[in-house]
């Protein structure tokens, strides 16, 4: 599609008087095939020219009369557009090609030239189980890790673990009060948090529970010995639970920076406030005046000296650029935090920080449940482990019953159940909520990975059947399409590249998803009406290598969404 889209704007400049890359910034995709594959819209030369947009297209076709390119060979003028339309041949040949020759880097590029990106994600609070709450930052955060990766980025993950607070502090009062230590051996963070909303439960009859919490917190923060020990365990232990999760969803970070690792920056942070006099003292607090900016204002310390949670964010953004240099720190965090980091991204600015500008909000919906919001004090919480090993346990049932002789059943059903989850939330536009329901997220057919993962398991099953030699590269076949099914399949491939940058633009894995989906159905429609292993040899050939194409772009589409794309289902 690039290649196309350099072809026509070199074609194009001349004729209107523009640079190659203006041309190549207005081309677009159609709504509709039959308007052709590209096109040129006439808009923004009706006021030089002094003519109607038609009018301009109808000319610009007429220059164009008669002139073919490599991979396009004819134009045509519809209202205010110029639509140019490939060469089947010719464009199946570079499509089908590129996907051979790049294999599992279909899709890939080199635009970010080895730039740091800092992905900000998942981000689970410790002693508290690993609700599916947190499925949404932890899938969208590591899709976009994989997908800046395959841009030529340099991903950095960062989970910025929820390790202090007053939480702790109740925490430890729990413990000593009502903990056991054998018990807590046996499922530590289910216990911890057993042990917390016990808390929050007790505290109602014994509000001195409160002050004591406090207290304890207190001995946290000078580091006192016995109070730091408490924490060290309870956070290790939190640690180990979560990274069998992570691990079994693939998933990594390079560092694990909670808001403890910022205890001994945050002071640099208020001296700096203070001393580019944009903060000022209000009742013993100390504040940032945001009114001018349309903001509420922003408490960094409160009168008895402690700090908030927006200190510490500005301590973690300027260690960030400082140790990794960013070409761009994302964050992605809830909808509901919008607020936060409009008033983060402003302070930032405000302290003279240029690169504030490279730090952006990935805001999502939440996860609504019938019975209401999940609260984690109220002891509502519905355990993301419980959610995979049930996805797992229906894929396997299904496996079972659709293919009983399948060699490795487990792994096939890992694979499915999880990327069932995986693809439910991914799937669907992340600024929107989502209610969670097992019946969507379990739900194997239609718009599903395992749709989309039991097409590419069908082209595996195709290609192992075929003669070997008729899976080699034959630049003859690679021009043999001619089917409108087939044409269309060529060009749904052709546009993975340009999915990978669209996702990565908008910070919107549901855009490679969605496409996905497109990929898989057009594939269906292909195979239902085009029969591959009993066609003639030319034509086999040729189909092999469009499967083997359409196999590459599902499964390298799929790993750019963390989902695994297994050959056997």
């Amino acid at each position: 599609m690039q290649k196309l889209r350099e072809e026509i704007g070199e074609v194009l400049a001349p004729l209107v008087e523009m640079e190659t890359d203006q041309v190549l910034g207005l081309l677009e995709i159609p709504p509709e095939p039959e308007f052709g594959d590209l096109a040129f819209p006439c808009f923004t030369l009706a006021k030089t020219l002094k003519k109607p947009p038609p009018v301009i297209a109808k000319e610009l076709s007429e220059k164009l009369s008669g002139q073919t390119g490599r991979l396009w060979d004819k134009t045509e003028p519809r209202g205010p557009y110029l639509n140019f339309y490939i060469a089947p041949k010719a464009y199946s040949h570079e499509v089908l090609k590129k996907a051979w020759e790049e294999q599992d880097q279909y899709g890939h590029s080199d635009q970010g030239n080895g730039q740091n990106v800092t992905i900000d994600y998942s981000s689970p609070n410790i002693a508290k189980p690993f609700g599916v709450g947190h499925i949404r930052s932890t899938v969208i955060g590591h899709s976009l890790y994989l997908i800046y990766r395959a841009l030529g980025y340099n991903s950095i993950g960062i989970n910025h673990l929820g390790d202090w607070g007053t939480q702790f502090g109740k925490l430890i009062v729990a413990f000593n009060r009502w903990g056991e230590e054998d018990k807590l051996k046996d499922d530590p963070v289910e216990y911890l948090y057993r042990l917390y909303v016990q808390f929050h439960q007790e505290v109602e009859a014994d509000p001195a529970l409160d002050d004591e919490a406090r207290s304890w917190f207190k001995k946290l923060e000078s580091g006192e010995k016995e109070a730091v020990s408490y924490w060290e365990h309870f956070r290790q232990l939190s640690l180990d639970a979560y990274a069998s999760i992570y691990s079994r969803l693939g998933i990594e970070f390079e560092y694990y920076h909670g808001e403890s690792h910022y205890n001994q920056m945050l002071e640099r942070v208020i001296n700096m406030v203070q001393e580019q006099q944009i903060a000022r003292e209000s009742e013993g607090a100390l504040i940032i005046d945001l009114e001018p900016y349309n903001l509420p204002p922003v408490m960094l310390r409160k009168k008895d000296g402690a700090t908030l949670y927006i200190t510490r964010d500005l301590a973690a953004a300027i260690y960030r650029k400082e140790t990794f240099d960013f070409a761009r720190s994302l964050y992605v965090v809830g909808a509901e935090q919008t607020l936060h980091f409009q008033q983060l991204f402003k302070v930032l600015e405000l302290l003279g920080f240029n690169w504030a500008s490279q730090c952006v909000h990935v805001p999502f919906g939440m996860i609504r449940f019938k019975e209401g919001r999940m609260s984690t004090r109220a002891g509502k919480i519905i355990l993301l482990e419980e959610v995979l090993d049930r996805a797992v346990a229906m894929a396997r049932d299904i496996i079972e019953e659709k293919n009983p002789d399948l060699a490795d059943k487990e792994s096939a059903a890992e694979a499915v159940g999880l990327g069932a989850v995986r693809f439910g939330d991914l799937s669907n536009d992340r600024v929107k909520n989502i209610e969670f329901d097992w019946e969507k997220v379990l739900d194997f057919s239609g718009e599903t990975a395992a749709y989309i993962q039991y097409a590419h398991a069908r082209i595996c099953s195709i290609i192992r059947k075929a003669e070997p030699g008729l899976m080699d590269w034959n630049d003859e076949a690679a021009g043999c399409l001619q089917k409108e099914e087939e044409i269309t399949l060529v060009k749904t491939l052709a546009r993975l590249p340009d999915k990978v940058i669209d996702s990565a633009e908008s910070f919107k894995p549901s855009i490679l998803a969605r496409y996905l989906i497109d990929v898989a159905r057009e594939f269906n429609r292909f195979y239902h009406n085009c029969p591959v292993l009993s066609s003639e040899p030319e034509i086999q050939q040729a189909r092999l290598l469009l499967i083997n194409a359409t196999r590459q772009v599902l499964a390298n589409g799929l790993a750019l969404l963390g989902i695994t794309a297994p050959e056997e289902m």
